[in-house]
């Protein structure tokens, strides 16, 4: 392989564990000369051991450990400040799984043109999925809730393992809800629902378990590829076996982020199934921070990460600040990865929902017109009120009690973005500094 570049593979790991220590694995049979990539492993002050089990089985790899938890931001920025004599930086999350040829399609398209300062791969899910339909009569809870209701969903297994964390709500949920055991979050759905289970294809097909409850007794008809089969599901949560059916498939997780509308930066091609519609190589408006290829030259141009964002919108940030420099990014499908979605930090979880609200609303106040950033101050506000007045309100004038946390979520969101606008941005870092 001709020379065509030094890289620094830089992998940020916070209590990730066992899949830090796979996905450096991985990266380290990576196909490129050898001498000319280095991995380094970041450690945000994680408790899991894996520094040590990292020096001892593969001393090959740089260590650079934080006494405290930096962020993705700032502990990204302890591998970037010093790129003297590297040509390219890999970043790649540790939940991320690379094959040995992912590189060299990134590098080639940051040769081929040097106004490129990002080559993003095409990102999929770690594992492969099998779909299945849920229809059923809707009522209203009313009081205040004027949504059409099916069934509470709360739960998923395959061959008895849990994999409801895994699970993709894909169409015809309502979103997330709080309630008592062993419903503490669930979805309701609407009279038509989609989700997907993921399979471990290593493993006889077995059949799907559903956690499932309605507010009255309800014919639920579930189908999966031929399979039908039709349930009685009443007011207590239980579990309802239904076969799986259809082949498995690959679903896309990222394939360059995009900005929506309403000022959301969103993964392109996000839940779709992948049957070779993005094959093209084509400019993106943004990189992913979760597998992405940088020239070394636009980091020195653009800067580090902005540590005062912390977790959550870090690149979509990063990569806005290159646009406005003039440079692009670039999807390039031939490099394929594959990501253990929200592994290191659960979506869903109060830090999740605290930082990506948060900053979403930071980025697009430093780098949107006045218009844009007013239009989504106002539709978050209404979106909050809508959530006390499914949580609150309306639980209330039944007789039941509130649920308060995605209405609290929200507002300290917002109260974060107040404080962090009324400060100003933090000086960014610089390279050389430590």
């Amino acid at each position: 392989m001709k020379e065509i570049g030094r890289v620094r593979a830089v992998v940020l790991n916070y209590n990730g564990g066992d899949l830090t220590l796979e996905c450096l694995r991985r990266l380290r049979a990576t196909e490129w000369p050898a001498g000319r990539f280095q991995v380094v492993l970041v450690d945000n002050a994680s408790s899991d051991g894996v520094v040590g089990r990292t020096r001892d089985e593969m001393p090959d790899v740089q260590v650079i450990t934080s006494d405290r938890n930096l962020g993705f931001a700032g502990g990204c920025n302890l591998a970037l400040r010093d790129l003297d004599g590297v040509d390219h930086v890999a970043l790649v999350n540790s939940d991320v799984l690379v094959e040995p040829g992912w590189l060299a399609p990134l590098a080639r398209a940051l040769r081929h043109n040097p106004a490129v300062g990002a080559a993003c791969p095409k990102i999929l899910f770690a594992s492969r999925f099998r779909e299945l339909e849920l229809r059923s009569g809707t009522n209203r809870l009313g009081r205040g809730d004027r949504r059409r209701l099916g069934v509470r969903v709360s739960g998923a297994r395959v061959s008895g393992a849990d994999v409801w964390r895994d699970t993709q709500l894909y169409e015809g949920f309502w979103g997330p809800e709080e309630g008592p055991e062993p419903e503490s979050e669930f979805q309701r759905t609407a009279g038509r629902a989609v989700l997907r289970v993921p399979v471990d294809e290593t493993r006889p097909a077995g059949d799907c378990e559903l956690q499932l409850a309605a507010d009255d007794v309800t014919r639920v008809d579930v189908v999966s590829g031929r399979n039908e089969v039709a349930l009685r599901v009443g007011p207590v949560p239980a579990w309802y076996t239904v076969p799986l059916g259809g082949r498995p498939f690959d679903v896309i997780n990222n394939i360059g982020t995009v900005l929506t509308g309403d000022g959301y930066g969103a993964d392109r091609g996000y839940l779709e199934r992948d049957h070779g519609q993005y094959e093209n190589p084509e400019d993106v408006f943004a990189w992913c921070g979760g597998a992405v290829l940088l020239a070394a030259s636009y980091l020195r141009d653009v800067g580090l990460f902005d540590e005062q964002l912390f977790l959550y919108y870090e690149d979509l940030e990063l990569a806005w600040r290159g646009r406005e420099r003039g440079w692009r990014s670039r999807y390039v499908p031939a490099s394929v990865v594959r990501h253990v979605h929200a592994a290191s930090t659960v979506a869903g979880s109060s830090l999740f929902d605290y930082y990506n609200e948060r900053n979403r609303l930071l980025v697009l106040t430093r780098h949107a017109d006045g218009r844009t950033v007013a239009k989504a101050l106002a539709k978050y506000a209404l979106v909050t009120g809508s959530y006390a007045r499914r949580d609150v309100v309306s639980p209330v004038l039944r007789g039941q009690a509130p649920r308060m946390r995605a209405p609290l979520r929200r507002l300290r969101a917002l109260g974060g973005y107040a404080a962090a606008v009324t400060k100003g941005p933090r000086r960014r870092p610089r390279f050389g500094i430590n």
